[in-house]
């Protein structure tokens, strides 16, 4: 559908527009390099194309991602492929209980040639950051990436130092193993835009792992298929997707429904609200559309929602989880359809 035909949410799409004497944005740009950037993973990745898309989509909303999954899926070599793809720097910081905060973040060393402390930075100094099994540490070193997370910058002893742009944290944690791990609190749970699992490959792609990586890792080969500047010019353009007044109200009624729902005791934040918008504009422009459509609000509902979601202690118990009800939620709101 093309930018003047009608639109799915009321009226046609160059009204809407005009009356905001706004021009209609030109995503294709961003369409084209979200493809190349995610031909380039895929030539590592095998048969993860939406997993892929959504990871995208969270760079583009400057967010972060979480991936709950078990050992071995490669959720390590996806984060190392994705910021080759994207020319960032890449670093891995592996949690242990041991790790402190400064760890992370760095800390003020004394020079005793000079008489004067140096800041020596820590690993949360790259574009994208991994940080693998991010359960396994305590509280204080998990709330050490609060600020990186949500502020974009970090505070070192009495200094506030800015991050690099474009930056994005992917954290992995391991659903099986509990023992020796610590929940992340509903308040780290926010600050993640997506949550997402990989799962294992079916047979045929397996058989294709086994091929690629006969002789030596296609990593070794991959080139940047974007640059930092690209990026930071994408996240800029999905903001300017158009969002109707009937998706917005529908995206509004589906995070308030959550909060109203009897088996959810916490439903979304206003940060999720935030959340769903911007990844709706994002999975547009990656379809290279200009405007949002009920399906694309519909489609990161779930990624985005339901980690945030805090179901009550009898659903639990009765073996539902966050996925399930959400999707309950997101089937009884009306989809506004064409006028």
């Amino acid at each position: 559908m093309s930018l003047d035909q009608s639109s799915p949410f009321g009226g046609s799409a160059s009204t809407n527009y005009a009356q905001q004497n706004e021009p209609a944005p030109d995503v294709s740009s961003v369409a084209a390099m979200a493809g190349r950037v995610q031909r380039s993973v895929e030539r590592v990745i095998v048969g993860k194309g939406a997993e892929i898309e959504l990871m995208l989509v969270a760079m583009l909303c400057e967010g972060h991602v979480l991936l709950e999954d078990v050992p071995g899926i490669g959720n390590t070599t996806l984060a190392k492929a994705l910021a080759r793809s994207l020319g960032c720097t890449f670093q891995r910081i592996q949690f242990t209980p041991d790790l402190l905060p400064s760890d992370i973040t760095g800390t003020s060393i004394y020079n005793q040639q000079t008489g004067q402390f140096e800041m020596r930075r820590g690993p949360i100094f790259s574009q994208i950051v991994l940080t693998d099994e991010i359960n396994r540490a305590g509280p204080r070193t998990q709330s050490a990436l609060l600020e990186a997370m949500e502020e974009r910058q970090v505070t070192i002893d009495v200094d506030t130092v800015p991050l690099p742009r474009p930056f994005m944290v992917l954290a992995t944690q391991n659903p099986v193993e509990l023992e020796g791990t610590f929940p992340l609190p509903e308040a780290q749970l926010d600050r993640f835009l997506i949550k997402l699992q990989l799962g294992y490959p079916g047979e045929d792609d397996e058989r294709t792992i086994l091929r690629r990586f006969k002789e030596e890792s296609p990593m070794l080969n991959l080139e940047p298929a974007a640059g930092a500047e690209e990026i930071m010019q994408a996240q800029r353009a999905i903001r300017k997707v158009f969002v109707s007044l009937a998706i917005e109200t529908y995206l509004l009624q589906i995070i308030r429904s959550t909060r109203e729902h009897e088996t959810i005791e916490l439903g979304a934040s206003p940060r999720a609200t935030l959340a769903l918008y911007r990844a709706s504009q994002a999975l547009a422009a990656l379809n290279n559309r200009g405007y949002v459509l009920p399906d694309d609000v519909k489609r990161m509902s779930g990624p985005v929602i339901s980690h945030r979601l805090m179901l009550s202690t009898r659903t639990r118990l009765r073996g539902r989880n966050s996925n399930a009800i959400l999707q309950e939620v997101v089937d009884a709101v009306p989809v506004p359809v064409e006028a």
